[in-house]
């Protein structure tokens, strides 16, 4: 076994790989320079390039999915700061939240038909919005394909993590509320990494769009899909 394809080495170059992308973003102001994004591109090219599968890579993975059960936990942190704000606007968070749900199943669900998808990748892109774990146990429960359903998430995420805030500005929505909980609503954890490094208020109500569209999700899917004519 080479330097090249030991775990701890691997792990290190990933946070590397990562801040370098970081920096990058930073010093270009390019939005579309997404860290994640190129730092998934630059170690598929590397992993390929020295020949190293995907197995050993994620040996030294299983670090960082590790600390990120923790760091999931810590959103709840920006969210008791804002509980106040979150009480008094209570409902009409729900109702957007609700209203964010049907539209962002309903949707794809619809172009999928347009577009002649089977009814195997319909399912699977029914739970888009979410983050991974809930989209995979939504999936598997309507009978769709996990493997497609995270890869399609992920896209989701990048693409709503560099085009998010530009199109609410496009579109003059200027409350951080409404911009935070459709980053979260949208594109999961990470447009909820994207509201986290534009301010904090935006962050916290990312975090909580996050949270209440992966609970709608995983509850309304199959009735809407039953509504598009999809029996499960």
């Amino acid at each position: 076994m080479s330097f090249l394809d030991n775990q701890y080495f691997l792990l290190a170059l990933t946070f590397i790989i990562y801040v370098a992308s970081q920096l990058l973003q930073r010093r270009t102001g390019i939005s579309m320079l997404n860290p994640i994004l190129l730092s998934t591109v630059a170690i598929i090219v590397f992993l390929l390039v020295c020949d190293i599968d995907y197995d050993t890579y994620s040996k030294g993975g299983e670090f960082i999915d590790f600390w990120l059960k923790p760091a999931v936990v810590a959103l709840g942190v920006p969210l008791y700061r804002q509980l106040e704000s979150i009480k008094k606007q209570f409902m009409p968070i729900l109702l957007a939240e609700v209203a964010g749900c049907i539209v962002g199943i309903a949707s794809v669900v619809i172009v999928a038909q347009i577009l002649g998808a089977s009814r195997e990748v319909v399912m699977s892109l029914a739970s888009k919005s979410v983050t991974t774990p809930i989209a995979i146990e939504v999936t598997q429960a309507i009978g769709g394909i996990p493997a497609l359903t995270a890869a399609v998430v992920v896209c989701t995420g990048i693409f709503g993590g560099m085009t998010g805030f530009r199109m609410m500005k496009l579109s003059r929505v200027k409350s951080p509320i409404a911009q935070g909980l459709s980053m979260g609503t949208a594109a999961h954890a990470v447009g909820t990494s994207v509201a986290m490094e534009t301010g904090y208020r935006y962050g916290a109500f990312s975090s909580l769009g996050l949270t209440i569209n992966g609970l709608f999700t995983a509850l309304l899917t199959p009735f809407i899909l039953e509504l598009l004519g999809y029996t499960l």
